[in-house]
């Protein structure tokens, strides 16, 4: 069965100003369709190779065009249109149950975005930050991943994708600006119920 490119669930100018309709058409149409495009072909090669060498150098493909697909398919669903432009809920975290253990952690959720924003401005060239639940614990925690390397220590409540294609038509390279704008259009209420699916041990 092969991989397909996801729909966006709200239209490329929808996350403007914060994030421009040209950066997410490139962003989608181009890079992520890239990513479907070769996993999908990393995958009949691997299910024609014959030998233990062909299948092992098949791996770094498979793994980095099939944690490109997995982290945005994830990206587009945890960002909506922005509730300060008066076009969705996106930027706005309710009271209830994820917001209590942001809070329990990090003493304020200004608190926690400024230490992610921080951790994830860190990350030496390209990769992801993360808000994830650790299982094993159960808490939440900020961590990130380099690349397009999927979270697997974790269950991604909120991923952020620090790549340059991700910004640099907007933003230039001043990362902290755009990790400072993507707030208001992170989708909280999808946040909210990946938090209760991971609390609920749902694979996600």
């Amino acid at each position: 069965m092969a991989h397909v490119l996801p729909d966006l669930p709200y239209a490329y100018d929808a996350l403007e100003p914060f994030i421009s309709k040209q950066i997410m058409e490139l962003h989608h149409k181009k890079h992520h369709q890239t990513y479907v495009n070769s996993l999908n072909a990393a995958e009949q090669a691997y299910a024609k190779a014959s030998t233990p060498k062909e299948r092992i150098a098949l791996q770094a493909a498979l793994k980095f065009n099939g944690g490109g697909h997995i982290n945005h398919s994830l990206f587009w669903t945890n960002l909506a249109p922005s509730a300060s432009e008066g076009k969705g809920n996106g930027g706005v975290l309710r009271d209830g149950p994820l917001k209590e253990a942001i809070t329990k952690t990090w003493g304020s959720v200004d608190n926690f975005k400024n230490e992610f924003n921080t951790t994830t401005a860190a990350i030496q060239g390209s990769g992801w930050g993360w808000l994830g639940y650790n299982p094993q614990t159960k808490v939440l925690e900020i961590t990130t991943t380099a690349n397009q390397d999927p979270l697997l220590s974790h269950v991604p409540i909120i991923g952020v994708d620090i790549w340059e294609h991700a910004f640099y038509l907007q933003y230039l390279n001043v990362k902290a600006d755009y990790l400072k704008a993507i707030w208001n259009v992170i989708n909280w209420d999808e946040a909210e119920k990946r938090f209760a699916d991971a609390q609920s041990g749902a694979k996600l």
